[in-house]
């Protein structure tokens, strides 16, 4: 069965597995996912797709703020596979040796604004978001929703002072849908997720902007990890990540 560990304030998250059963039944094999907090819905199916086909694995998820789960790895934690939002997360930790296969792009994603359900203060485009009016709630700079933001900022001339600087895109979320915001930029993925606690105000510069998610076997990974791999970025991956709003992958 499928675990999920989420994030814990940047702490190194410690997985642990137990024996299957009692009384001389095999113990399961745990491969150790850490994905950014955007991936959640789709891994979350990629996974039991995963262990549906390999018997006796568990997949124990970790989502977080890439340069979270960054963090965490250089820290000592057991990941396996590492998937970051964007190409600079990764290409840090491969700077660092910590990764056991070379990074593979599997995914893009691009920013909307998220407002409160029903758009109650008309926000139309990412200039609105610039009104003294509006409080808005951005990713912090160093995370990958954070440089897209500040990406978005310099395509367009439109400068952005948020009440609040986030380390994931849950929590933007999270500040718009509770209405200690008025706005937020989010990924367009996240926001389709939220249907119903938020809404979403799309903008035309988001695409100049967009990310692109790599995915490696990190230095503690094996033929497993590698595997998790191939279906990510395979049909059976592509096939969950498209259904969930990705966009197809970079080259």
């Amino acid at each position: 069965m499928m675990r999920r560990a989420r994030q814990a304030a940047g702490a190194v998250v410690v997985l642990s597995l137990s024996a299957c059963g009692s009384g001389g039944q095999a113990r399961e094999t745990t491969l150790n996912v850490y994905a950014a907090s955007s991936l959640q819905v789709p891994f979350e199916e990629i996974a039991e797709e995963f262990e549906a086909a390999h018997s006796g694995v568990d997949v124990q998820l970790n989502f977080a703020g890439s340069s979270d789960l960054a963090a965490q790895i250089r820290a000592g934690a057991p990941a396996e596979v590492f998937a970051s939002a964007n190409k600079a997360t990764m290409e840090q930790i491969a700077a660092e040796q910590l990764l056991a296969s070379e990074p593979r792009p599997f995914a893009t994603n691009v920013l909307t604004i998220a407002v409160a359900e029903g758009n109650p203060l008309g926000i139309e485009s990412l200039a609105s978001l610039a009104e003294p009016t509006v409080s808005v709630v951005l990713c912090a700079p160093q995370v990958p929703c954070g440089s897209a933001a500040g990406d978005v900022q310099e395509l367009t001339g439109v400068s952005l002072t948020p009440v609040s600087e986030e380390s994931s895109v849950t929590d933007v979320l999270g500040k718009v849908s509770s209405g200690q915001a008025d706005a937020g930029l989010v990924y367009v993925t996240d926001a389709a997720a939220a249907a119903g606690s938020v809404d979403s105000v799309p903008f035309d510069a988001a695409a100049q902007a967009a990310n692109v998610y790599p995915i490696a076997v990190t230095g503690t990974g094996g033929d497993l990890a590698a595997d998790f791999v191939d279906l990510v970025t395979g049909v059976q991956g592509q096939r969950v990540l498209a259904a969930h709003g990705f966009g197809k992958p970079g080259r």
